[in-house]
C-alpha cells in the first residue's frame, strides 16, 4: 500500500458496509494519532427479519407458463442504504466541523457505492481512497496501516 498523508487536523472515515469510524489526526503526517469522533453502525438482523416475503411470480402472456422472480440480496440493499446514508452523514460533518482534508478507507465495494453518493462538499476535501477492509482493527491498527 502507499503512503497516505493525513496532516494534522486531517479527517480519516473507516468503514464497510455495516460499521463506520470517523477519526481526526491530533499528531502529524508522519506520527499519526486519531482520535476517535464519532461511530456508526447499523444492527445486522438476520435475514428472516429483513423479509420474509415470498418471491415473485412472472406470469407469461400466452399459456399457464410461471416462473420466480429472483430474490434481492436484502443484506447488499441494507448496506447499500447504509453507505448512502453514511454519505449523506458525511457531508454534514464536513460543513459542520469545516474538514480540511479528508481520507476514505474502505472495501473496494463499499467505497464505490459511497462514492457514487458523496456530496460536493466532501468530494472537494477528499485526498486519498484506501481500498483496504479495516474497520474491524483497533486505533493502533488502524494507524500502522496507514502509517506503512
Amino acid at each position: 500500500m502507499e503512503h497516505v498523508h493525513i496532516p494534522w487536523k486531517g479527517w480519516v472515515l473507516v468503514c464497510d458496509g455495516r460499521k463506520a469510524l470517523l477519526f481526526r489526526n491530533d499528531g502529524d503526517a508522519e506520527l499519526l494519532n486519531l482520535s476517535a469522533v464519532d461511530v456508526l453502525s447499523q444492527p445486522d438482523a438476520p435475514a428472516r427479519d429483513l423479509g420474509t416475503d415470498r418471491p415473485g411470480r412472472v406470469y407469461q402472456s400466452h399459456g399457464a407458463a410461471r416462473s420466480a422472480v429472483e430474490d434481492v440480496d436484502r443484506h447488499a440493499q441494507a448496506e447499500a442504504d447504509f453507505l448512502a446514508a453514511l454519505a449523506v452523514t458525511l457531508g454534514k460533518v464536513v460543513q459542520e466541523n469545516e474538514v480540511g482534508s479528508l481520507v476514505l478507507v474502505a472495501p473496494p465495494r463499499a467505497l464505490g457505492i459511497l462514492r457514487k453518493h458523496l456530496p460536493p462538499a466532501v468530494t472537494a476535501v477528499l485526498k486519498a481512497e484506501v481500498a483496504k477492509d479495516l474497520v474491524g482493527l483497533t486505533t493502533p491498527e488502524i494507524e500502522r496501516h496507514l502509517a506503512a
